[in-house]
């Protein structure tokens, strides 16, 4: 039975419009030819790939459902449990809990405790897991052998996937715009070859192998990278099957499946606060620069005044009062992934009200300058109205700033959700996400022996993430911004 909750709505629509954008962009030259300078570089290509992965696996974590439970009359009905299609990927990880912390690939609890002898005797030692190297007989002298095993058949189930998605990429390429198959020369930059040219004379820009190199190096990076996800993907798989690759937490939940999971949250904040901000910002932005007047000044009246109250003691007390409420009126909320699920989308709206500020102020400027091109004044003078002008004029004169700063803001956001659940006005404390784990690490790293691994795996995540948006969001400025195009 599925489940909708207000962030999967929202996150639908968001994909809804990226397609819409997408066919949008397909059919504006003005707008492909910056995506084409962007695939053409390698750096920004192994990017995309690294978020199409991240994306992936948050779109898995979005598709809710009631899981169905025997009812004893040999049917089967809906539980009130709530969970998504990775929770059921991850079922191992999710259900092979241990009783509390354990080192990455260990055999044995990170901390003594009391074990009875089979002759009776109490001696303190580290006990076996129990799920985490069960199938070894000798700990000992079979875990690292075993560890190896499995990461070698892992490495090569991982590089045996690569190879048949490499040999389809060849193989799809004639019909996708690359090397000519009759004179095994130059890249196809005119047009793209499709079955239906069949006749055409096969357009060339140089010779032989410059354009096929040149062709070939995003192609590389991009193949490169994804080979390198499978092999690690597939390594990582192998071994979860018997071990704790990242260990367990306090309560012995498996750290991996924690970070798996945060990653929707972590996508959630960057992206569905951006659907929030969006429409403010571009709204005041250009009616302030086109209007001028008292327009111009009621909403920099606006934006100034919010920008004068602390960003962090908004969103406190914005948190503050929906905890409030949802103790009050406890009988709306049927579980506590409802409830998490709430506070996450309430932390989007408060970021999303607090951030559109520094995009309304550029986009005020821009149309103040596009107000007075010679365009825009013939379309005044021929008595066009004003919201045609700033649909069909300054609107779309503006969306590379927007695109821009929508694009570098992203890992901003990721990073504020680390900060908020740092000082406990995140997101729910029982949502999986990055922030909540670094928070609850804090007393782990004070521990001796020191419990680093949930640290250490939250932040190898988020940097993978933000690293990659970082990169991407450069090379997207770099495309769309004029004065850099040379």
């Amino acid at each position: 039975m599925l489940v909708v909750l207000w962030t999967d709505a929202l996150i639908y629509l968001l994909l809804v419009l990226s397609i819409g954008f997408g066919f949008y962009a397909s059919r504006r030259e003005h707008l492909r030819a910056p995506w084409r300078r962007v695939l053409r570089d390698p750096l920004a290509l192994a990017a995309l790939v690294v978020l199409a992965f991240y994306v992936a696996i948050g779109l898995l974590d979005t598709v809710h459902f009631h899981p169905r439970a025997a009812d004893g009359k040999g049917g089967a009905e809906p539980t009130g449990q709530i969970l998504s299609l990775l929770d059921v990927a991850l079922t191992g990880l999710r259900e092979h809990d241990e009783k509390t912390y354990s080192a990455p690939l260990a055999t044995h609890l990170f901390v003594k405790e009391a074990i009875e002898r089979p002759d009776g005797t109490l001696v303190r030692d580290y006990p076996r897991l129990v799920w985490g190297g069960r199938h070894l007989a000798d700990p000992e002298r079979d875990r690292l052998p075993d560890i190896a095993t499995r990461t070698l058949l892992g490495t090569l189930a991982g590089l045996a996937a690569w190879g048949l998605l490499v040999l389809g990429a060849r193989a799809s390429r004639p019909y996708l715009g690359g090397r000519d198959p009759r004179d095994g020369g130059g890249s196809l930059s005119g047009r793209s070859l499709r079955p239906w040219d069949t006749g055409h004379p096969w357009p060339k820009t140089a010779p032989g192998a410059a354009a096929a190199g040149a062709d070939s190096t995003p192609r590389r990076a991009a193949l490169g990278t994804l080979g390198a996800i499978l092999v690690l993907g597939f390594a990582v798989a192998a071994l979860a099957q018997g071990y704790h690759v990242l260990g367990t937490d306090k309560v012995g939940e498996d750290v991996l499946y924690q970070v798996l999971k945060g990653i929707r949250t972590g996508l959630v904040i960057g992206t569905l606060t951006t659907l929030v901000m969006l429409p403010a910002a571009i709204l005041f932005g250009i009616m302030a620069g086109y209007f001028r007047g008292w327009v111009d000044d009621l909403i920099q009246y606006l934006y100034t005044t919010l920008n004068s109250i602390p960003g962090v003691l908004l969103i406190a007390a914005a948190i503050l009062m929906l905890q409030v409420y949802m103790s009050n009126h406890e009988d709306q909320f049927t579980s506590l992934v409802q409830r998490a699920d709430l506070r996450l989308l309430f932390l989007c709206l408060i970021l999303g009200v607090t951030s559109w500020t520094g995009l309304c102020r550029l986009l005020r400027g821009e149309a103040l300058k596009l107000r007075e091109a010679d365009y825009v004044q013939s379309a005044v003078a021929l008595g066009v109205g004003h919201f045609a002008i700033l649909g069909r004029h300054i609107l779309p004169n503006v969306l590379h700033i927007v695109l821009i700063t929508v694009v570098l803001d992203f890992s901003g956001l990721v990073l504020a959700e680390a900060v908020l659940s740092y000082v406990n006005i995140g997101v729910d404390p029982t949502m999986n996400s990055w922030g909540n784990m670094i928070n609850s690490a804090r007393l782990e790293l004070a521990r001796d022996p020191m419990v680093w691994w949930s640290l250490a795996a939250a932040f190898l995540f988020m940097f993978t993430l933000v690293l990659a948006a970082n990169l991407f969001a450069d090379a997207v400025r770099d495309a769309f911004d004029p004065r850099l195009r040379a």
